[in-house]
């Protein structure tokens, strides 16, 4: 006869074990890393209204995150060239695993899991051959590394799951770093990044480059609408003095298009942008400065600006139902109409919206 105890462990060895979803931690909206007042780091859930649903401590800088998409998991990633990931019970904080890159790699802040929650891709670094991995960790086995394939570039930050559950769509920057020069850029005049779609055995199915003039513009951040289409935010590696277009549109098997507001506004970016995030809707996508202190909105059809909203230090950016939700190193959190809440934390790059694992 099958006791409750072995049937338990039966159910929980093939991971079918229920488990509290992301309401039992108050249906928070999005995630974001901050800094606290006394210097210390933590990640944090946040609704749509600016309210702090929970937070866990982290050992060092966070970057990004990913949500498991159905339980209330979460793991955060440190920041390049950080080799921790901290996989965390976000009911209790308990820090269930710590995910440490192989010895060669190092991650680069970012990470997506599967559509059915059974693996987790992570954005690495082969740091002595100069090449991008994607490593794959297998949740049914306790976030067990399982093997890496190609990002099919040099320098993969973000990558997302694309909506056919089946591609990755992966932002290599193209730029070559190593462990032990810091942060310190390599390859700047010969970098060439790439946006790379990728099976989930590693195939290399679609890629696109920018135009030579535009080899240091480096893609770096993320977002999918549900038909495909993908936003792409870069940050130039040239002069300062240079101006060039920040933000991409990209729908597979067609050419990518670039998105600029005029000569003045684009120059307050200072060829940098932070974060980027659609509308719930798709028919917006936003952009984020926290060095020229300035968020830009762009009609994904026309491909024209909308909006410019100054606000010190931004950088994180999410959907709302009628728009975007912003945060800053400042602590404050807003909408382009109002502010929604302040906090005493300086929250770090990103906003990452969960609202579609409830």
């Amino acid at each position: 006869m099958v006791t409750r105890r072995r049937m338990l462990a039966g159910l929980a060895a093939t991971s079918l074990l229920p488990s509290a979803g992301w309401s039992s931690v108050g249906t928070p909206d999005y995630l974001s890393a901050a800094r606290t007042q006394n210097g210390t780091y933590l990640l944090a859930g946040l609704t749509v209204a600016g309210e702090i649903t929970f937070t866990i401590p982290l050992p060092a800088r966070g970057h990004a995150a990913a949500a498991h998409p159905e339980r209330a998991e979460a793991v955060a990633f440190a920041r390049r060239p950080g080799t921790f990931a901290l996989v965390m019970d976000c009911r209790d904080g308990t820090i269930i695993l710590t995910l440490t890159a192989p010895e060669g790699r190092h991650f680069y802040g970012h990470g997506a899991f599967s559509a059915d929650g059974s693996t987790l891709f992570t954005s690495e670094n082969d740091y002595e051959a100069g090449e991008g991995r994607i490593g794959l960790w297998d949740i049914t086995q306790n976030y067990t590394r399982i093997g890496e394939f190609s990002s099919g570039g040099v320098g993969p930050h973000d990558l997302k799951l694309m909506p056919d559950g089946e591609t990755l769509v992966v932002a290599n920057g193209g730029i070559e770093t190593h462990p032990d020069m810091g942060r310190s850029k390599l390859n700047i005049p010969v970098m060439q990044p790439n946006l790379s779609y990728v099976s989930l055995a590693g195939e290399i199915l679609e890629q696109i480059e920018l135009t030579a003039r535009l080899h240091k513009n480096s893609i770096r951040h993320l977002a999918v609408r549900q038909d495909g289409m993908v936003a792409f935010a870069m940050q130039w590696q040239g002069s300062k003095s240079d101006t060039h277009p920040l933000l991409g549109l990209h729908q597979r098997g067609s050419k990518a298009k670039l998105l600029s507001a005029s000569p003045k506004a684009q120059q307050q970016l200072q060829g940098y942008a932070g974060s980027v995030a659609l509308s719930n809707d798709g028919g917006l996508v936003a952009i984020t400065s926290p060095r020229g202190n300035v968020l830009h909105v762009f009609d994904t059809e026309t491909g024209q600006p909308s909006a410019i909203l100054s606000a010190k230090d931004v950088c994180g950016i999410g959907p709302t139902a009628t728009g975007f939700l912003f945060t800053t190193g400042t602590g404050h959190i807003g909408t382009l109409s109002e502010e929604t809440a302040q906090h005493p934390l300086q929250w770090d790059n990103h906003l990452i919206d969960i609202s579609h694992n409830r």
